[in-house]
């Protein structure tokens, strides 16, 4: 599915792809996949994350260097173009290599930023990996392994970073999205363990988290923090030496800020640490305007969606056509509301604004009708059912309806009323005499409403002729 862009993140990632003839044209293909959908949310730069391939092969090759693809576009296109070189498994080789590009500026790589390997493998190797995989580690490289065959557990635990359990993963080629998010995760907190980062971005506030850096009573940090377009209006405040994590609130949408953060130590000198976050554009409420539950009076008005920096809604209502205007203030915590006090069968126009804590204002119109006055049944009809019996049917009224009454009034016999719920939409009638009229009503009952009633008269054939029937509206 989607992922959401990370946060400010440095780091040289390298994959150690087997490139081998051990390795299926099918097996390559899905690793493939793999590599693009666990870093494209990454971002990608020389202030960002930058990452190489080497191949696993007979010799051991380089697919790019760091500082070749410093975009997600241009990455994904050299990802799927790369191709198995096919070959030997000389892993131990590869990983003597690796060592070498990892830390060279002609591969691109950077000093003093983290530096985690990717080892993807079918687990197999026809060269020794200890030496060479533990000089790697004893440089400061994390490993993690990723086997889709049946590699030796004993030997690949040794070879990832410690403890294996959060380094070392076992999956079928087919399943590897399902430890994708996992590996990801991993990930980013060795490439964002020494760094302040910014995580929980919204349009208008973000989280700063950094490594606890201080520990005396007298120590603290000094966060300063501005638009990056407009630097003068800087804003500085004191956090405490205890503190890890600070959520900066009130700050504009789609703006990019500079964040600095000064450990203040009598003690030992910390460098600062800066960042550039860029907030989400801000989300528009109301993005949509319902009206439900109408009736002669009021109807329902509710919008969506529901934001933290909205602080209140107005709405505006008035007849179409016409030139009254109502206005009604609703918290900005709610959705909804109940307009009253409505003239019926009336068309209205509602507009609903959003008022934000920037004192934006966002605004979006829909109209709506009021029912009729005692609105009344529609299309009576009626259907030849047995001996001296009609079926009567009709479509429901509109509004709170409590029921139907049907008022039968036969040319020969008596006259009778059924009351029924409002869910029941037919009646039989009986006891129809052949070749007579007669009258039918039917009524919707409200609470306190009059209702109109809808009337038909139907004949029923001589008894001599075929069964059926014809109606006539009455004029």
């Amino acid at each position: 599915g989607p992922q959401l862009p990370i946060s400010h993140s440095e780091g040289d990632l390298l994959f150690l792809l087997d490139s081998s003839g051990s390795v299926s044209y099918y097996e390559f293909s899905r690793v493939k996949e793999f590599m693009w959908d666990l870093v494209h949310p990454f971002p990608f730069g020389p202030q960002d994350v930058q990452a190489s391939i080497i191949h696993i092969s007979t010799t051991p090759t380089m697919e790019f260097p760091f500082n070749q693809h410093l975009s997600s576009s241009s990455l994904q296109k050299a990802i799927q173009g790369t191709r198995q070189l096919m070959g030997d498994t000389n892993t131990g080789r590869a990983l003597s290599y690796a060592k070498e590009k990892l830390f060279s500026d002609e591969a691109g790589a950077r000093a003093d930023v983290p530096k985690v390997l990717v080892w993807v493998t079918d687990g197999f190797s026809t060269d020794d990996i200890s030496e060479p995989m533990q000089l790697l580690k004893d440089m400061g490289v994390t490993v993690f392994i990723v086997s889709t065959g049946r590699g030796n557990y004993l030997e690949l635990s040794a070879a990832a970073s410690q403890p294996p359990e959060k380094h070392l993963y076992f999956v079928d080629v087919d399943d590897l999205p399902i430890i994708t998010k996992e590996l990801r995760d991993a990930i980013l907190d060795v490439i964002q363990a020494n760094q302040l980062h910014a995580v929980d971005i919204t349009s208008s506030s973000f989280r700063l988290t950094w490594p606890k850096l201080l520990s005396q009573d007298t120590d603290y940090y000094t966060l300063q923090y501005a638009p990056a377009a407009h630097l003068q209006r800087k804003t500085t405040q004191q956090v405490p030496a205890a503190h890890t994590t600070l959520v900066l609130s009130n700050l504009a949408p789609e703006t990019t800020y500079e964040v600095a953060l000064i450990p203040e130590s009598n003690v030992h000198y910390f460098p600062p640490q800066t960042i550039r976050v860029t907030t989400l554009a801000e989300e528009i409420s109301p993005a949509q305007v319902l009206i439900s539950d109408s009736g002669p009076h009021s109807f329902h008005v509710s919008w969506a969606p529901s934001l933290d920096s909205v602080i209140r809604y107005q709405i505006l209502y008035g007849p179409l056509p016409g030139n009254s205007v109502e206005l009604l203030e609703v918290d900005g915590k709610l959705n909804s509301s109940v307009l009253e006090n409505l003239a019926p069968n009336t068309t209205y126009l509602v507009t609903v604004t959003a008022v934000y804590r920037s004192g934006l204002e966002k605004s979006l119109s829909a109209k709506a009708c009021t029912q009729e006055e005692g609105s009344k049944v529609r299309h009576l009809r009626f259907e030849d059912v047995g001996s001296n019996t009609l079926k009567a049917s009709w479509d429901s009224a509109d509004g709170k309806v409590l029921g139907y009454r049907v008022r039968c009034r036969r040319q020969s016999g008596p006259s009778s009323v059924i009351s029924v719920s409002p869910q029941v939409h037919s009646v039989l009638l009986t006891g129809l005499a052949a070749g007579t009229a007669t009258r039918v009503c039917v009524k919707a009952v409200y609470h306190n409403q009059p209702s109109k009633g809808l009337c038909r008269t139907v004949h029923t054939q001589p008894a001599t002729e075929a069964r059926g029937y014809k109606h006539r509206r009455r004029a």
